[in-house]
């Protein structure tokens, strides 16, 4: 499937064109029909003489509507460029001209119209002005063909010349992640809201649900058309009307994108290539506010210069464009700038990251390698970026953010894997024998991020010992506390960096603490001096011990914890607490006693260890915790 579109200055014939080679008037408004002049898109379709199938978007000519014309203009394969022969270069013919080459629209035929009008002569002179202002430009080798809709002249040799133009193009790439950006928007009694646009980069099929981005709707394709034919797949690169169910019409606009769900993220930020067009009335600088033309899209947006204070015309450079609300884009996308007043198409260029990071040092030398790498690099370097800019992602989500087709993708994870550059978090994508095993919801991340993980989290436990060395490790809870603060990754993967860094060894699974290898609580000569003395008091008095602020006022906070992580030491109660030796044996105790006895009350336990009530109380109390025991009334007897 292929799709063309029509570019030129207002009233040189663009539609009336389409529908001399069509038989169908793109014009559709009333108000286009009557006042003769297209404001909004139009659409239409023929077949070549080799039997291709070819749709067509008509656009306005008009400056008034130029940004109209830019919701269509985009997503086309060739353009019909018009120029009328009794006026020749117009103010829009070269602004069309400089957004089909901002846009690096691939070739197309130019269509000299109305030559009924005018003398040969006075053609003769006009041709030659067209080509030397297509000279420097993506039209410059297009074949121009003299036609006339009122007469029919040079309509059969221009549907020729437009199929030998499409004939060599290759097919438009299966990312198998399908995008329809709207174009237009209604609907039909008895189905409900169709929306169209030209789709790239997958297939769409019926039955399957969609979400309309990027305001998140959900919702199932009923039907698919192309050029009025019902279809159950819509192909790369063809002019789709698409039924949805589930999605009213004041659900979706203009500039929205169908895609399926999960392939796409909306984003704020876009890091471009961008070109200010030689004839621009001024410089572009930093913080200015734009218009972005995207796929069908117009979004406001501001402009941070990146490696540079100003742009004059001509030049070119690398911006980041902060937009006012979320737009969809992938890596490779064309894009168009505009003043939003006084209106003026000021450049355009082609989206390099589609999500970024916020660039806070303008200036950073490494940030504009790094756009200049993804700009100029092979699909291993580019899916390497991709991976570099997530950190750590599910792979599916690192091949969305490349933009590179299947096959492309597959080969370059194979070698970011060899070669030690991508990691799986999940164990699960690995090569065996030249033979990739690899699942898009595996979760991978770049040896570079892991790399300062590691460090990042060996650092921390290290650090953690050295302030704390008698706690038993470092509370899993703090250490992802840290890391996300230091690192800014998601909360989500922390887990999974810890299985890898308990799987190599490098850090210990303590239960809700983690340590290092080789850690353990030593006292120094001194604390162990005070740690004996009070375990002579224990010791002395096995049932009636030191309490817990006795104990804390001979050892310390700190080291009497530490006996508790070296389970020396059990608490019972907030004051009450014994040696583990003896609280084992007490247990032991009243256990044989109530198997002996069937029950028992706190006043034989007490007398049965020669201790005070308090003791007694808060050890029975504990075991009804631990559900060793169950009280009734004033006895207890053991749990069944």
């Amino acid at each position: 499937m292929r799709v063309i579109g029509t570019a030129g200055h207002v009233d040189h014939g663009k539609s009336t064109l389409i529908e001399a080679l069509t038989g169908i008037h793109p014009d559709r408004l009333k108000e286009e029909q009557e006042r003769e002049m297209t404001i909004d898109l139009g659409f239409a379709w023929l077949t070549t003489p080799d039997g291709e199938d070819v749709g067509i978007v008509d656009v306005p000519g008009h400056r008034d509507f130029i940004e109209n014309m830019l919701a269509g203009i985009g997503g086309i394969d060739a353009v019909l460029f018009v120029v009328a022969a009794d006026e020749g270069v117009m103010p829009q013919t070269r602004e069309h001209l400089a957004i089909l080459d901002l846009l690096q629209i691939q070739g197309g035929v130019v269509a000299l119209t109305k030559i009924d009008l005018v003398e040969d002569e006075w053609m003769e002179l006009v041709e030659d002005d067209l080509h030397q202002v297509l000279s420097s430009t993506i039209l410059n080798d297009s074949p121009i063909v003299r036609v006339s809709a009122r007469t029919g002249e040079g309509l059969s040799h221009l549907l020729e010349v437009l199929s030998d133009n499409l004939a060599n193009r290759p097919p438009r790439p299966d990312l198998g992640k399908p995008r329809l950006p709207i174009d237009r928007t209604f609907t039909i009694a008895g189905f409900g809201t169709v929306v169209t646009g030209t789709l790239t980069d997958g297939y769409f099929h019926v039955g399957r649900e969609v979400e309309i981005l990027p305001n998140k709707k959900k919702g199932r394709i009923r039907g698919l058309q192309t050029h009025n034919k019902n279809e159950e797949s819509a192909v790369p690169g063809s002019r789709t009307a698409i039924n949805i169910s589930g999605i009213s019409l004041d659900d979706v606009d203009r500039g929205e994108v169908v895609t399926y769900p999960g392939d796409y993220h909306p984003s704020r930020r876009l890091d471009v290539q961008f070109r200010l067009l030689p004839d621009a009335s001024g410089s572009v600088s930093h913080d200015m506010e734009v218009k972005l033309f995207i796929g069908a899209s117009e979004i406001l947006a501001r402009i941070r210069l990146l490696g540079t204070r100003e742009l004059l015309p001509g030049d070119e450079g690398w911006l980041q464009l902060e937009t006012r609300s979320p737009v969809v884009a992938s890596r490779g996308d064309h894009y168009i700038l505009r003043r939003p007043s006084p209106g003026e198409t000021l450049g355009g260029g082609i989206v390099i990251d589609p999500q970024p990071r916020r660039r806070y040092k303008r200036f950073d030398q490494n940030i504009l390698a790094r756009l200049e790498s993804i700009a100029q690099g092979s699909p291993i370097q580019i899916l390497n970026d991709a991976l570099l800019s997530l950190g750590t992602a599910p792979l599916k989500e690192v091949i969305t953010k490349s933009n590179l087709n299947t096959e492309d993708a597959k080969n370059a994870t194979e070698e970011l894997i060899r070669s030690g550059c991508m990691l799986s978090l999940d164990q699960q994508t690995t090569v065996e024998n030249g033979e990739l095993t690899i699942s898009n919801t595996d979760l991978v991340m770049s040896n570079v991020f892991w790399k300062q993980v590691r460090v990042t989290a060996i650092n921390e436990v290290d650090a953690y010992h050295i302030q704390f060395p008698l706690r038993k490790g470092m509370p899993r809870e703090e250490l992802k506390s840290r890391l996300i603060s230091l690192l800014k990754f998601s909360q989500r993967f922390f887990n999974s960096y810890l299985e890898k860094l308990f799987a190599n060894n490098e850090l210990i699974d303590a239960g809700p603490m983690v340590k290092r290898p080789g850690h353990s609580i030593r006292f120094t000569p001194g604390q162990q001096e005070h740690v004996n003395t009070l375990l002579r008091r224990f010791e002395a008095n096995p049932y009636a011990p030191p309490s817990y602020k006795e104990s804390q006022n001979e050892v310390g906070d700190e080291v009497l914890a530490a006996l508790f992580s070296l389970d020396q030491m059990v608490a019972v109660s907030d004051d009450v607490i014994f040696r583990k030796a003896d609280y084992d044996h007490m247990i032991d105790e009243i256990r044989d006693l109530l198997r002996e006895k069937g029950t028992i009350s706190a006043g034989e336990v007490r007398d049965y260890f020669d201790t005070s009530r308090k003791y007694v109380l808060a050890l029975l109390e504990h075991l009804d915790q631990r559900g060793i025991t169950i009280r009734e009334g004033d006895i207890r007897k053991l749990k069944s």
